[in-house]
């Protein structure tokens, strides 16, 4: 009798059409670019502000650098003019050739360099340059110096393209300047991108044609040639006690290699205006930022870039910007004589711009700052500083509105305690909040409370 041999089940076979994958959701609605990108902390307590002035209290502003002053009535005019004339529809993403013409004109007069109209772009403001540059330039992996502390958007736009920022650290014993000697360790054969900004936003300090002569000698001796020079001159008309603007492309064979940057918020108290333009070593880079332009913007209104033409050329700007720079010289010497004076803060006498940036390390061990910030919650320590917290202290209880040394540059800023104070605002103000400042420094028994409170303190 045969033995049959038990054999394996058949598998079947699924001949039905595949069914789709869904999709994984995301972790997060927005992606982890967006997440990566920082801020502007000057606009981040505006509504902080505004909570307490509807509570009735009334802000002493010195967290925003915009001047106090309307814009002039010659340029206001033409602007105006131009609107009754229709110049209001789209118009050249690069910028309408009477601006270029007249930015080629005066930077070229000031810095004694040959710039032409086509390597002009005009962008709504001078900040958006800053992170489109690191855009154009930057490959993930690339190296940007900044200084530190400096303008945020320096910093912050570095995590949002994927490339490493190298904070070149600013000291207070040098006037928050620095040399060629400070800069030439951080240069690497990834470095693409150098920020200089004199005079500089938050410090105020300034560069000799010396000092940027040596700084110049590194950069060619060390720099890849593709590295280019960032060099912000917003602040270029606003400076005391005899400097003058020297900008770095002025010097041989730097104009090659810099992008010039400037715009008409500051110099003309036009922060409304966004008019800022940038002057490229070459043509070829302006037409990529044309083309960056036509993406995010298409164009700036003609009718204030007409506006900006007149600002640059016009007699009457140099006695408006006369006036605002006596009332901002009066401002600084009051602020920085009443700093110094109060226990626990040091202030020097910035060169140019329209802050101060005084050291209040005394104070912040008066207060307490220091020991309750060792003692907060690893992740709240993390998002603050004893700077912060006095500078938080100082708008909630003693209602002056300033910015905290994290704002200009997180990287590296632990154990520096510094508050930027903003001078662009009435002489009548800044007395009031020399006065609450005062009082802040001395009201420990107030700071113990605030932050047993816990509230507000980041």
């Amino acid at each position: 009798m045969s033995t049959l041999l038990a054999l394996p089940p058949v598998p079947q076979v699924d001949v039905s059409p595949p069914r789709p994958v869904k999709p994984r959701l995301p972790d997060s609605l927005f992606s982890q670019r967006l997440l990566a990108l920082g801020s502007e902390n000057a606009f981040r307590i505006g509504p902080q502000i505004r909570e307490l002035e509807l509570q009735g209290h009334q802000i002493v502003k010195c967290n925003l650098g915009e001047p106090d002053f309307p814009l002039a009535r010659h340029i206001a005019d033409e602007v105006k003019r131009q609107i009754d004339a229709d110049l209001t529809h789209y118009c050249d993403p690069q910028g309408i050739l009477p601006l270029r013409e007249a930015i080629a004109r005066t930077v070229s007069a000031r810095r004694g360099i040959a710039v032409t109209p086509d390597r002009v772009v005009v962008f709504p403001g001078g900040k958006p340059p800053i992170g489109l540059a690191q855009q154009a330039y930057c490959n993930p992996g690339d190296e940007v110096i900044y200084p530190s502390p400096g303008f945020p958007i320096y910093e912050s736009f570095t995590a949002f393209v994927g490339a490493r920022p190298v904070p070149l650290h600013l000291r207070e014993e040098a006037d928050f300047s620095f040399t060629g000697a400070e800069l030439e360790p951080l240069i690497t054969d990834r470095t693409r991108l150098i920020y200089l900004n004199f005079p500089s936003n938050p410090t105020g300090g300034v560069a000799t044609r010396e000092q940027l002569q040596e700084i110049a000698d590194v950069i060619t001796r060390g720099a890849p040639p593709n590295a280019r020079i960032y060099s912000d001159e917003i602040y270029e008309d606003i400076l005391f006690d005899g400097h003058r603007h020297v900008s770095i492309a002025s010097l041989p064979g730097l104009a090659e290699r810099t992008i010039i940057v400037s715009g008409v918020s500051k110099s003309f108290a036009w922060t409304g205006g966004r008019v800022g333009w940038a002057v490229f070593p070459t043509a070829e880079e302006a037409a990529a930022f044309k083309n960056l332009n036509i993406n995010y913007f298409s164009c700036v209104p003609a009718y204030n870039q007409m506006g900006a033409a007149v600002a640059l050329e016009s007699p009457q700007s140099a006695i408006e910007m006369a006036r605002m720079r006596a009332a901002f010289t009066e401002r600084r010497d009051f602020m920085v004589a009443g700093l110094n004076a109060i226990p626990g803060i040091a202030c020097r006498k910035p060169g140019g711009a329209f802050y101060l940036f005084p050291n209040i390390a005394g104070m912040a061990a008066n207060l307490g700052a220091i020991d309750a910030h060792e003692k907060l919650p690893a992740a709240l320590r993390e998002r603050t500083s004893p700077a912060t917290l006095v500078q938080m202290f100082l708008l909630w209880r003693h209602h002056v509105a300033t910015m905290d040394r994290r704002s200009f540059g997180r990287i590296g800023c632990e154990g520096m305690h510094y508050l930027r104070l903003s001078i662009a605002t009435g002489l009548a103000d800044l007395q009031l909040g020399l006065e609450r400042i005062r009082a802040c420094a001395a009201d420990r028994d107030g700071f113990r409370s605030f932050i047993r409170e816990g509230a507000h303190l980041c």
